[in-house]
């Protein structure tokens, strides 16, 4: 992968993003139609950056990010509904991101799911909330997922690793937007629930490692391309999990600390004690991902992924209006060199390209 793909896919991204933005224009709820588009116009860029792994699907690219955007829109769409949820529900907050369980479950397998059955919900996932009317527009996303995975013939060998990330995102999404006073103690024990099967790391470290797509993202891709036996599928799993998920949204809270702590919102890297030990962890979660995805097929494009995380975020309007944030991104872009560079310069120059919206252009 070059700078070349990135100019390459991202119109794709673009298209796709452009059909969701017009589908959410018509959704007759004025409250959901103001979220789904909002959703759109801010966090575009974090389907732009998941498109990314559409390149290891080869022939089958136009599936993998079809699929990459419409399970990230999903994603980027509950969080705003969740954000701006008044009754701080944790049973609503639940309800909703069965979406995204139900988006991981092809028809043809939904009877031998962990989770009920994608027909039976999709017409209830809002039915917690006084605003429910969205035309169909999370249940058309999901079946837009269900419809790549469909046609999978992997589908059963990456099936679980799917089930296992969206659990812990789901986990997370729930935790983090319930009473301010619960929500440290509730992760803190959600977290304790797994430590033994974690690698050192801190209870907001962990978090950040659940937030993440990009291993769902890789298994869909590896599965659409090259094919995907067990051990590759757990492989896949476990380079992304915790590593490359933690670097990934570790590096989002980043550069959102001011945004946040104006909102009064959770962000992870506030609970670091200073900037240095924050410097210092999220250098060592860059390490630990670039030797996680070492032994993957196709470890340069992985590489590659890794040094582009610096690369975009860094890129970000928000760091330039953060002195301290600045300073720790341009450490972190020395570690990703000149491909971090380049990532850099692509996407500060495709903001200023792209048509509003593509890539969060302010």
């Amino acid at each position: 992968m070059s700078l070349g793909a990135l100019w390459h896919v991202l119109p794709e991204v673009g298209r796709h993003l452009h059909v969701w933005r017009a589908k959410a224009e018509k959704i007759p709820s004025p409250d959901l139609r103001a979220q789904a588009l909002m959703s759109l116009q801010t966090k575009a860029f974090h389907s732009a950056g998941g498109g990314l792994y559409g390149l290891l699907a080869g022939e089958r690219r136009e599936e993998a990010i079809r699929f990459i955007v419409a399970y990230q829109t999903i994603s980027d769409y509950l969080d705003n509904l969740c954000d701006r949820s008044v009754s701080l529900d944790p049973d609503d907050f639940r309800l909703l991101h069965t979406a995204m369980l139900h988006a991981l479950t092809p028809e043809s397998t939904a009877g031998s799911s962990p989770v009920s059955a994608p027909e039976e919900e999709a017409d209830c996932y809002y039915r917690l909330r006084e605003e429910q009317d969205d035309g169909g527009y999370l249940a058309t996303l999901v079946a837009t997922c269900r419809g790549v995975l469909s046609d999978l013939p992997d589908y059963g060998v990456i099936a679980p690793h799917l089930h296992e990330l969206a659990a812990y995102y789901c986990d997370l999404q729930v935790f983090k937007h319930i009473q301010p006073d619960e929500r440290i103690p509730v992760m803190q024990a959600w977290f304790a629930d797994h430590r033994e099967a974690l690698p050192p790391m801190s209870w907001y470290e962990f978090s950040a490692c659940s937030g993440s797509t990009l291993g769902i993202f890789a298994l869909v891709a590896y599965a659409l391309g090259q094919g995907c036996d067990a051990a590759l599928a757990r492989a896949v799993k476990e380079a992304h999990f915790p590593w490359v998920q933690g670097l990934h949204i570790l590096l989002d809270y980043l550069i959102d600390q001011a945004e946040d702590r104006d909102g009064g919102d959770l962000n992870f890297c506030a609970y670091y004690p200073n900037e240095a030990e924050m410097v210092a962890r999220l250098s060592y979660f860059y390490s630990q991902a670039n030797a996680g995805i070492a032994e993957l097929p196709y470890p340069g494009f992985h590489r590659l992924i890794n040094q582009g995380l610096l690369g975009i975020y860094g890129s970000d309007p928000k760091v330039r209006r953060q002195k301290q944030v600045g300073r720790a991104v341009r450490r972190l872009m020395r570690r990703g060199g000149v491909a971090s560079c380049f990532f850099y310069l692509g996407c500060r120059a495709y903001r200023r390209l792209a048509p509003e919206g593509v890539l969060g252009r302010p």
